[in-house]
């Protein structure tokens, strides 16, 4: 590894041995990366350093930043972080925000601090704030003050977490405020390409958080991969979307793409069909981020807004119907660029645009990035068999001192947890999911974690959470639940899903929920969720 420029070395410290590293590759010119690399500076200060500042960078329905004018906020910030937070390079900073001007600066400013950004979504509850804080051992965070109830109530049980600053806080002590107190440059901090900049975090079927820890290479390659193959973004064009900024799917197709196409962003905080739809046109959007389940849903809307600047659309977070591409290709000329990414992959690495699409098709690799089918015992299966879906290239899997390391990276490969097959002219079709993932209109789910919440409910026994068919949404969250006493109707059900909302994110609630006499076990006891999931359609 190349000499680290962190002063706090915990990410270093925790990656998993080189042994249990996937291979990398790095097979065209361009993931050629020089050794010092600080990713934020290259998507950034780059594209000043161009002459291309007064060019517009980041549009919210309230502002409009130009690169010059981000690039100031992003120092300010860094700024702010060392000299008024006392950070040290790789210390982890906790965002907590919604997709904003404000956000975006921040994660810039963390990583060219040499920080690492460890982003939220913004419907965490307070038990899995602490997770993440206590897996990354977070020492400081910057959140919006709208968010701020369950990041204080989670600061208790996170003794590491000493210093939080809020932005949208007019107060003294609020980020605008420090910030306007400091220079707007910065001397960006000189860190290794393989120095972590990012800790992202997604949920396992177990339903403990893992950390994906992610170079500064990593952020250009999956920029320098997937966009230039796919729809050849151009400093021309205006980005729009849907995803979280603390999904990777979103951090990409939101700030990361565009910026490194001198691009522009739009960031909506609360987009709906109908404002993404409005956004499209009052903005001029010409590439879209989604998932499949939005693109169904502003399909039949399509027709009441002017979508004519849009000329690519991305989908990924779950599989695509056939029929949701086939709604909106109908109602707005765009087909439907799919693909498929992980958290742990950093992004998208197998897709299929333009003429290449085949409809229900996942795609093929992503130049960089390789795949094949794998068997139970690692060996590539011959086209037209169903396994295990293995992929390698450029980015890969790396966990934060987590065990589960050796589940995901086997025989060299990443093994993303889905079942694929691959037909003889190099496609990829999806099958299912190979482990107990719920994925539901572009959220990752895991079933243990609703079962947890459901079972703090005193008149729940027990239960069991599985993935149900649903036209809408592809999948939804089913709950099977057996009470303590007595028999359950649809008011139960509504109070078991409201208490769930309360202690979990609101979009992991069960959807569904049957009452059962029992549960299907094996004799030793164990759960046979096969027997459920076969069940859950018919009764969802």
């Amino acid at each position: 590894m190349i000499p680290s420029a962190h002063a706090d070395t915990f990410a270093r410290d925790h990656l998993p041995p080189h042994e249990e590293w996937p291979e990398f590759l790095f097979t065209l010119p361009e993931l050629q990366y020089p050794e010092r690399l600080n990713c934020a500076a290259a998507l950034l200060d780059a594209v000043v350093a161009q002459g291309l500042g007064e060019r517009p960078a980041i549009v919210t329905p309230e502002r409009r930043l130009t690169y010059a004018e981000l690039l100031a906020e992003a120092n300010r910030i860094a700024n702010v972080l060392r000299d008024d937070l006392g950070l040290v390079p790789g210390n982890r900073v906790l965002l907590r925000g919604f997709n904003n001007e404000v956000t975006a600066a921040c994660w810039l400013g963390v990583v060219k601090a040499g920080c690492i950004a460890v982003t939220t979504m913004p419907l965490l509850r307070a038990k899995e704030l602490v997770d993440v804080v206590t897996a990354a051992r977070v020492t400081h965070a910057i959140c919006d003050l709208r968010l701020s109830e369950e990041l204080q109530n989670a600061l208790p049980s996170c003794p590491t977490l000493g210093t939080v600053v809020f932005s949208h806080d007019d107060r003294p002590t609020g980020l605008a405020a420090l910030c306007a107190r400091r220079p707007a440059t910065f001397v960006n901090v000189e860190t290794a390409n393989d120095d972590v900049c990012m800790i992202a975090f997604t949920s396992g079927t177990t339903g403990k958080p893992k950390g994906t820890m992610h170079f500064h290479r990593d952020v250009l390659a999956v920029c320098d991969t997937f966009p230039p193959s796919s729809f050849a973004p151009t400093p021309d064009d205006v980005f729009v979307g849907t995803p979280p900024l603390a999904f990777t799917y979103g951090l990409g197709g939101a700030l990361l793409f565009p910026l490194r196409a001198g691009a522009s962003t739009v960031l909506l905080e609360k987009p709906a069909p109908d404002v993404l739809l409005d956004a499209i046109g009052r903005f001029g959007a010409t590439v879209c981020f989604t998932a499949p389940t939005s693109y169904r849903a502003m399909a039949p809307l399509a027709k009441d807004y002017d979508l004519r600047t849009l000329r690519a659309c991305v989908s990924a977070g779950e599989t695509l119907p056939v029929g949701t591409r086939t709604l909106w290709e109908g109602a707005t000329g765009v087909r439907i660029i799919d693909g498929i990414g992980s958290t742990e992959m950093l992004h998208i690495f197998i897709a299929a645009a333009g003429d290449a699409i085949r409809a229900g098709a996942t795609g093929v690799p992503v130049p960089g990035y390789v795949a094949c089918i794998l068997d139970d015992r690692g060996n590539p299966l011959p086209p037209g068999n169903v396994g295990r879906l293995a992929v390698k290239g450029p980015t890969g899997c790396r966990y934060l001192a987590d065990p589960r390391q050796r589940d995901y990276v086997q025989y060299g490969w990443n093994l993303t947890g889905d079942a694929y097959r691959l037909d003889e002219e190099g496609y990829f079709w999806y099958q299912a999911r190979t482990d107990d993932m719920i994925i539901s209109a572009g959220y990752n789910i895991a079933g243990p974690e609703v079962e947890a919440a459901l079972l703090e409910h005193p008149r729940v026994l027990e239960c069991a959470v599985v993935g149900a068919p649903d036209e809408a949404r592809g999948t939804i969250v089913k709950a099977f639940v057996v009470l303590r006493e007595g028999s359950g109707d649809a008011a139960l059900a509504a109070e078991l899903q409201e208490f769930v909302k309360a202690r979990i994110a609101p979009y992991k609630y069960p959807r569904a929920i049957e009452f059962a006499e029992t549960l299907p076990r094996t004799q030793t006891g164990k759960l046979q969720r096969f027997k459920l999931r076969s069940a859950a359609p018919a009764n969802a």
